[in-house]
């Protein structure tokens, strides 16, 4: 007869959209003696971080690094661009949009929230619309995010670009690119983004505690006229003092060495790629959903996210319960719901240092979680997943050629 056991074998399948699993060599690189943040050493680590990072937001200006979680990031951006009673235009794409729109409100912002469903992205007609009708030019930004990462729902930030072009407005525009940085392509300058606020603990594989602005030059001339008050996040202390690889206080320093090595990492595998691989995980995980015959919460494919995917569960059935059955069971964690939908769905994240084979054992636990749950399905979802990949790989053409 079995014994009760504590000890859970093997490792974690750690599946919630970030913080992501950290690559052993990151770990390895953070795995270091402490040295001067003052030194000449640091001063080299820092500007190749510094230049680095440019090359994943892939901007040429410059980009601020906070010792911050992405909450710090979006009030960076605010705050270094904006005044006490400017209004900004979000969208309430889910449950961080919401959130942004909360911070807004509390630093004394008049913010406009454009609700959605919560399972779409943000419609740039809808923008373009709102944009239209601000004759006075009163909306001094407009706030996004690239990839909802509640829903997993995905928006076409060129377009949003476009589209306040389209309307002849002066608006910022900036956009949250917290799990998609790293993950799905961005342009902060070919899209004409003025702040993109990013974090590290998703497509960059490093631990929480650092996040992120890219600037262009047109924010850059809106912080000169800012009112907020600053002082942690002051991008003009952040700047003077990188100019010379150091900063106004002290950084993170292994994170760092962490961040050094993870730009390597994607550099080494090619942005591209890094793409590829992120769009080749979500479609495979989607189809294992389609074939189960449950509902992904983002209805529209061409929202669909390539870093995570909620999928709904029927009526009667409490996705928190079901995260905890699985969690216990199988040593696996999904993502959270959260809104209207708090308890109708879980998310599966596929973003980071993830493969396919970690992915299909993913799948393959979660197939087995839902039937040991109750949950109607049809089986052979991992099937149709393997599927996919064998064709996304070439491999019936490498058949064929043999």
């Amino acid at each position: 007869m079995a014994q009760n056991s504590s000890r859970q074998v093997g490792r974690h399948f750690l599946h919630i959209p970030g913080p992501t699993p950290v690559p052993d060599r990151i770990l390895r690189a953070m795995d270091t003696p402490m040295i001067d943040h003052r030194g000449p050493e640091f001063a080299k680590l820092a500007k190749r971080c510094l230049d680095g990072i440019k090359t994943i937001f892939k901007t040429t200006n410059p980009v601020i690094i906070y010792t911050a979680t992405g909450t710090g990031a979006w009030e960076g951006a605010l705050t270094n661009t904006l005044s006490a009673g400017d209004k900004v235009l979000m969208v309430e794409t889910g449950q961080f949009g919401a959130l942004w729109k909360k911070m807004a409100d509390k630093l004394g912002l008049q913010s406009e929230l454009i609700p959605t469903d919560w399972r779409t992205g943000v419609d740039p007609k809808v923008i373009e619309k709102r944009l239209a009708e601000d004759k006075k030019h009163e909306i001094k930004a407009v706030c996004v995010l690239h990839n909802e990462t509640s829903t997993g729902a995905l928006s076409p930030i060129a377009e949003i670009r476009k589209a306040i072009d389209a309307a002849k407005h002066p608006a910022l525009l900036m956009v949250d690119t917290i799990s998609s940085l790293a993950s799905t392509d961005f342009r902060h300058d070919e899209w004409g983004v003025d702040v993109t606020v990013g974090g590290a603990q998703k497509g960059l594989m490093l631990p929480p505690g650092m996040s992120f602005n890219a600037v262009s030059n047109k924010a850059l001339e809106a912080n000169k006229t800012s009112k907020l008050p600053k002082s942690f996040l002051d991008w003009q202390d952040m700047l003077n003092m990188n100019k010379s690889g150091f900063f106004p206080y002290t950084p993170a320093t292994l994170m760092l060495f962490g961040l050094d090595v993870g730009i390597t990492m994607l550099h080494e595998e090619g942005l591209d790629n890094v793409f590829a691989r992120h769009d080749r995980l979500a479609e495979a995980t989607r189809r294992a959903v389609k074939h189960w015959g449950l509902e992904t919460l983002v209805k529209d494919s061409k929202y669909q996210s390539p870093t995570v995917t909620a999928v709904l569960l029927p009526e009667g059935f409490n996705a928190d319960q079901f995260r905890a059955m699985a969690l216990e069971t199988f040593n696996i964690s999904y993502g959270a719901s959260f809104g209207p939908f708090a308890g109708r769905y879980f998310r599966i994240g596929h973003l980071g240092d993830v493969n396919d084979a970690m992915m299909l054992g993913c799948l393959g636990v979660t197939e087995v979680a839902l039937q040991m749950f109750g949950v109607p399905i049809k089986t052979g979802g991992v099937q149709a997943a393997m599927d996919y990949l064998v064709t996304a790989h070439g491999g019936a053409k490498k058949q064929a050629a043999e």
